[in-house]
């Protein structure tokens, strides 16, 4: 399979070029370090005797934050240092400004074909691969085998598309599964998909999501006072419209019209899921008539009815100014969701569409315990966040249901050192062991 993967990529390659080339430059930030790309890496030190190289991937801001607190357990281990890539540029920029003095060098992960991939290889020379969520690229996992480097997949997640498209082609996927070591299920619905499509249970490991580990330093009263007045929003309660979408900014609008209408002193908060999206946004919330302002811009002059939080690296902070938040990429036509789990951990009430296929089994524990409600389109988000935003009572038990949700739901951080430091005590002593290229 890996030499037809090989054949085909670069084909494929030269057809997505012009797409990928438009997104680059419509979002930015791609153009510093490109040869990375092609498997050229940071400046990075010489290996040191009795210390163990990880190289780590995780894709992009989510995954990014998620790995936070095992970059900082494993920082602590003298005996191991991490090289961290991520692929996207707003992962990229959110690793150097959090992790610069946790790994030995923070990159980009190299396109996966075979001369781009061993180069980086060779450059970064790893005793063991981690690889977050849903990444599994043939190459990369093919340079791990031929050098004898075992594979952990952490976090491990199957959207419902990848698992349709996956099942269809699974006899092709031996040497695949072969070469990831072990895989760690974020739940118990991504180990069925897991095994589904043909990973052994022996190398199924189910521990958890590394998301509810994630600790959000909380703001004081003061710092919050003054990032809602940097934002524009005045007293009363914030309805939060998290990492939308097109057409659920509009949604939101309407909601905050409509509980406004009902005598509630109200105002939105949308932070679109893509910056990039800010023109956009600002062209739809203009033919509103409401006053908006939009954070990129600097502090708002005056208190408007909706503020745009289109920055990158922020939400955790806006989360803690909102009374009530609605997950975005939930509502038809679009499909996947958004993570509720830092709202969740930070105790907010949730709102979410029927749309939440990349959270399934998190979107269905939280309605089960009564932290969150699923509304199944505009009308019904509409009247839900009327209905909560006059209920202070059924919000604050909706608070309490999720801060509960959350405690019972942590420990994955634990769980998942202890697989890798597993991995790494099997590794034979340097310099045993045959390394080839292929």
């Amino acid at each position: 399979m890996i030499w037809l993967y090989r054949l085909v990529f670069l084909p494929g390659l030269v057809l997505a070029t012009p797409y990928y080339l438009w997104r680059m430059r419509r979002r930015g930030g791609y153009g510093a370090s490109f040869g990375q790309r092609f498997g050229a890496t940071p400046p990075l030190p010489p290996k040191r005797p009795g210390v163990r190289r990880i190289w780590m991937q995780a894709v992009s801001v989510g995954e990014i934050l998620a790995v936070g607190p095992l970059l900082a357990a494993l920082k602590e281990d003298a005996s191991t240092e991490v090289y961290l890539t991520t692929t996207t540029s707003t992962g990229h920029q959110l690793a150097r400004e959090r992790y610069a003095s946790l790994a030995i060098g923070i990159g980009y992960f190299p396109l996966d074909w075979w001369l781009f991939s061993a180069r980086a290889w060779r450059r970064v020379d790893p005793d063991l691969a981690v690889l977050t969520e849903g990444e599994r690229w043939p190459e990369h996992i093919r340079q791990a085998v031929c050098r004898g480097v075992p594979v952990v997949g952490i976090n491990a997640r199957m959207s419902r598309r990848s698992f349709r498209r996956l099942f269809w082609v699974r006899r092709l996927l031996p040497g695949l599964i072969r070469g990831i070591t072990v895989s760690l299920p974020a739940s118990p619905e991504e180990e069925a998909r897991l095994r589904a499509v043909g990973f052994p249970a022996a190398r199924l490991r189910m521990v958890g999501n590394l998301k509810l580990d994630v600790a959000i330093p909380l703001l004081g009263e003061s710092p919050k006072a003054a990032l809602r007045r940097e934002l524009g929003l005045g007293g009363g309660l914030v309805l939060l419209g998290s990492s939308t979408w097109e057409g659920e900014e509009l949604a939101l609008v309407e909601a905050l019209q409509a509980a406004r209408r009902r005598g509630l002193r109200v105002s939105l908060l949308l932070v679109p899921r893509h910056a990039e999206r800010r023109d956009a946004v600002a062209a739809a919330l203009a033919r509103t008539g409401l006053s908006f302002h939009l954070r990129s811009r600097g502090a708002a002059p005056r208190e408007v009815d909706i503020a745009v939080g289109d920055t990158t690296g922020e939400l955790r902070n806006l989360t803690q100014l909102a009374d009530l938040v609605f997950c975005g990429k939930s509502l038809p036509p679009h499909d996947g969701g958004q993570t509720p789990i830092e709202a969740a951990s930070l105790g907010k009430p949730l709102l979410f569409g029927p749309r939440m296929t990349n959270f399934r089994e998190v979107a269905r524990t939280l309605r089960a315990a009564g932290g969150a409600r699923e509304v199944r389109d505009d009308r019904e988000l509409v009247a839900a966040c009327g209905d909560l935003l006059a209920d202070g009572a059924a919000r604050a038990r909706m608070s309490a249901a999720v801060l509960a949700w959350h405690a019972g739901n942590r420990g994955a951080v634990e769980r998942t050192l202890a697989v890798i430091r597993e991995e790494l005590a099997k590794l034979p002593q340097a310099g045993s062991q045959l390394k080839t290229e292929n």
